[in-house]
């Protein structure tokens, strides 16, 4: 597999994201259903916005691994939050947890502010694409 980085120098540095992700396809698409904060029993783990959104990524990680991916292979996430300032506002305490996951591994990346998820009391469902190599 071949991936490109590209961030076009005249949109400016990106922070914590790629602009896009250039994929030379040698492998095997992995497409990764939204993933919210439950666990095993369809519970909802975590109070706070950064507890759910630790979860949500830690269930997207779960699905790549057992793809046989690792954070490298992830090419894009669709990040979904009920409250955008919340997460704006909690920038730095996301990017702990996110770095946890994925490193300093920046895929193309998407963040949309909705009215609900399919768990009335979750905060935040993450879905994901990866490209893993054969």
């Amino acid at each position: 597999m071949s991936l490109e980085i590209i961030n076009p120098e005249p949109l400016g540095p990106p922070s914590g994201y790629s602009n896009g992700i250039l994929v030379d396809v040698h492998g095997k698409l992995l497409f990764i259903a939204g993933q919210i904060a439950w666990d095993k029993e369809h519970n909802l783990v975590g109070e706070t916005f950064v507890e759910q959104f630790d979860k949500a990524l830690e269930n997207v990680m779960t699905v790549l691994k057992y793809a046989g991916g690792f954070p490298r292979h992830v090419v894009r996430l669709a990040i979904y939050v009920r409250d955008k300032d919340e997460y704006l506002d909690q920038q730095e305490e996301i990017g702990e947890v996110y770095r946890k996951h994925m490193g300093k591994h920046f895929p193309a990346m998407v963040l949309v502010e909705v009215n609900r998820l399919v768990d009335g009391e979750a905060q935040v469902e993450i879905e994901g694409t990866a490209l893993i190599s054969g």
